[in-house]
């Protein structure tokens, strides 16, 4: 479901980002395939400084099709950023690949808590967040946050997931899930 980013995935990945309506919500937007792969490229050098972390969403098949990354890591928090490609959205990966991305960054490295940073006038990405049980809106609980973000306009809503709550989730769901077998 995601692994660590290849730089012979950034053609097919730059070709998906490219559509303009995924285009619009990457963080790190990129005119051609070769500046994508020099854009990935920085970002696994920031990883190996422990500046963020990207992964590649992969599809069932294991095709490319989309990132999953933190940016901006500080004092065990971080930004997540995620897009997947147009023909791949809708079909639960982005769920999947949250859920596999928050055990690897909870359970495997110091991040306690994930800050999403959404436009308020990206419905997909509000509704597809509010699903998720463990995340939740901080505009009013991380107001400084939230003024950072929203510094030149008040244009994005402030959510975040902590381990605790994320923890707490994930076993109850196994619970569950155990229960139900």
């Amino acid at each position: 479901m995601i692994r660590k980013r290849d730089l012979h995935e950034c053609t097919a990945l730059y070709e998906l980002m490219a559509e303009p309506s995924v285009l619009a919500y990457v963080r790190n937007k990129a005119s051609s395939a070769d500046e994508y792969w020099f854009i990935t490229k920085q970002l696994m050098e920031e990883e190996e400084k422990g500046l963020s972390i990207s992964r590649t969403i992969v599809s069932d098949f294991g095709q490319p099709i989309g990132t999953i990354n933190l940016f901006d890591i500080e004092n065990g928090a971080g930004f997540l950023g995620t897009w997947i490609g147009k023909p791949y959205q809708g079909l639960g990966y982005n769920k999947k690949a949250k859920e596999q991305f928050l055990q690897e960054m909870f359970f495997e490295t110091d991040i306690h808590t994930i800050f999403l940073r959404i436009r308020k006038n990206n419905a997909k990405s509000i509704r597809a967040t509010e699903k998720l049980p463990y995340a939740m809106k901080a505009n009013d609980t991380h107001p400084n946050i939230y003024e950072a973000i929203n510094k030149e306009n008040d244009s994005f809503d402030l959510y975040y997931i902590p381990k605790d709550l994320f923890h707490l989730v994930m076993l109850q769901e196994n619970t569950e899930e155990e229960q139900a077998m």
